[in-house]
């Protein structure tokens, strides 16, 4: 075989280090002249499987290949905060408002647990590609307030609410990761694309996920095991719309919302008062002011829209048994990016188990799972 193909399958082959999201498992080149019988017996073994692609190829080269194909489990439990804007909300299928200018957001928190199937195989000794399919629980809390500007253009919180929307869901999707590596350590730069199907959503929500890694696997004196330990990173990017339909008692707590809403009308309503006196108090050359006629009119739509949403939550409210809630909105995560560490421990070539945390930024997370390697 001549020099290119050789430097070829050297480059690729310790590249199909793992499936980051699966298992550590590699194609590996031994080194060293103490594994010089290792080496020339797989030379000269005659590799069974279909799979990957140029496998026999790169055992005549002295890469040991993992098995082909592999099926795990995994647990995964995840917490990150979020970024919403855009909203715009209805009761009872009324046509939506836009809530941008009264609504802001302290803090908004998506948390999920759920398990995982994973298939996968490798395509290339340097290329695996898996499957996803999960069930997963998935809930979205926010910590929200209303508010209004005055006449000087100074906003005030009039109502303080808090919601959990819980969901059920579905995920299916795809991956891959490519990778590379040599005399143990290794780079893998796993990517996968998924669809999750939420019950209270109108369309399925879409995730990319990017997530590099580097690492080193240690052999232990029982034949055929060892430990891998790596760090990375983990990038996260959602779909960013989302329109949906939830009862209203799904979302929000309604004990003592009454007392809050009708608080909060009386403030609006103070507030306008407000704004009206001073706009009658000017005269009508401060009122064709353009900086005083955009106070007045920013206060004055500011103030309709917190006053026409409070009335339509206070209607709601006379049958919250029935009432719903639409919504659409825009959301991204706070941080895109967070640091990883994990670990695995393979008893054998067929059996792994590993173990992995997300953590710094503003999201925690954390993977463990069993997988099942085998020939194919």
């Amino acid at each position: 075989m001549n020099y290119f193909v050789r430097v070829f399958f050297t480059f690729v082959s310790i590249i199909s280090i793992n499936a980051p999201l699966w298992c550590q498992v590699y194609s590996n080149m031994e080194l060293g002249k103490g594994n010089a019988a290792y080496i020339d017996s797989i030379k000269k073994s005659d590799y069974p499987y279909a799979l990957p692609i140029w496998g026999k190829k790169a055992t005549k080269l002295g890469f040991n290949l993992p098995y082909s194909a592999g099926l795990g489990v995994n647990y995964l439990y995840q917490k990150s905060d979020l970024v919403i804007e855009n909203l715009q909300a209805a009761f009872n299928h009324a046509p939506l408002q836009d809530l941008d200018e009264v609504i802001r957001f302290n803090n908004a928190t998506s948390e999920a647990s759920g398990v995982n199937i994973r298939p996968d195989i490798w395509l290339f000794p340097f290329l695996n590609v898996y499957g996803i399919l999960a069930k997963s629980s998935p809930s979205t809390t926010v910590d929200f307030g209303i508010f209004v500007p005055d006449e000087t253009g100074q906003y005030t919180q009039v109502v303080q609410l808090n919601t959990q929307a819980n969901f059920n869901a579905t995920t299916f999707g795809f991956g891959l990761t490519p990778t590379v590596g040599i005399g143990g350590g290794w780079l893998a730069l796993d990517m996968n694309f998924t669809w999750s199907d939420i019950d209270k959503l109108d369309k399925p929500a879409f995730a990319f996920i990017f997530d590099p890694r580097l690492g080193k696997t240690f052999k232990l004196k029982r034949p055929e095991s060892n430990i891998a330990i790596w760090v990375g990173a983990f990038r996260l990017m959602l779909n960013t719309g989302t329109e949906g339909s939830l009862n209203l008692n799904d979302l929000i707590n309604t004990d003592g919302l009454q007392a809050k809403v009708d608080a909060g009308v009386q403030k609006v309503s103070d507030k306008q008062n407000e704004v009206d006196n001073w706009w009658n108090s000017l005269t009508s050359i401060e009122q064709n002011n353009p900086l005083n006629k955009a106070k007045h009119d920013l206060a004055t739509r500011t103030l309709s829209t917190a006053g026409a949403f409070l009335g339509n939550l206070d209607n709601a409210l006379n049958d919250e048994k029935n009432a719903t809630v639409q919504y659409s909105l825009d959301k991204r995560q706070k941080n895109l990016w967070n640091f990883l560490i994990g670990t695995q421990y393979q008893y054998n070539n067929h059996w792994m188990l590993r173990c992995e945390v997300g953590l710094l930024g503003s999201r925690t997370q954390v993977i463990a799972g069993l997988q099942y390697r085998f020939g194919l």
